[in-house]
């Protein structure tokens, strides 16, 4: 995977980690307290809702695009894979260098639908394969965990819109933060 990054550090391709995560309209406890000899009480809506986010980051620029859906279903990803499409695929009159996705073995990427997808872009597109049960190898794993912690944590989405659109206002947030650090990098590597 290292020379992958590497390559995708030089320009030669487009290294996208992609994979999928839950988030809930239930708190998610980054970092609490309580008085001591206190119980730590949380409120929480009443019934549980979840969005269900496919996402892909960019290696070498580390920006997050992302499908905000009800399920982790074949047909959710393939909304993923327009995505991509349109932002990192063929277009005419411009040369972009071949993507490549670092997916795990989870059903909506092994499914009889998303092969015909992936198929259907050979031409530009190939896929590396990751071992079973090793998230520790896909670097989108840590950007949910800084969504869910930093972004989305210990906030509570009572309406039936909030959670979806506090999940894409995070990941828009963070990578405009992520943007104004590269800038920020730049300016001060000028200097």
């Amino acid at each position: 995977m290292q020379i992958r990054r590497q390559q995708a550090k030089a320009g030669d391709i487009t290294l996208l980690f992609v994979d999928e995560a839950d988030f809930l309209n239930v708190p998610y406890l980054a970092r609490v307290w309580a008085s001591q000899g206190r119980d730590l009480r949380v409120e929480a809506p009443g019934k549980v809702k979840k969005r269900c986010v496919s996402g892909a980051r960019n290696s070498a620029s580390a920006h997050i695009l992302a499908h905000v859906g009800m399920t982790k279903r074949s047909s959710d990803f393939l909304s993923l894979l327009g995505l991509i499409d349109v932002r990192y695929g063929p277009q005419e009159g411009e040369t972009r260098p071949p993507v490549v996705l670092v997916l795990d073995n989870g059903p909506s990427h092994t499914s009889h639908a998303t092969k015909k997808a992936l198929a259907s872009r050979a031409s530009w597109l190939s896929v590396e394969w990751l071992p079973k049960f090793s998230p520790e190898l896909n670097d989108i794993e840590r950007d949910w965990r800084v969504l869910k912690g930093k972004y989305l944590g210990n906030r509570n989405f009572a309406h039936e819109g909030d959670l979806e659109r506090s999940v894409k206002g995070a990941i828009a947030q963070l990578n405009a933060d992520r943007e104004a650090n590269r800038e920020a990098a730049k300016a001060k590597d000028a200097v």
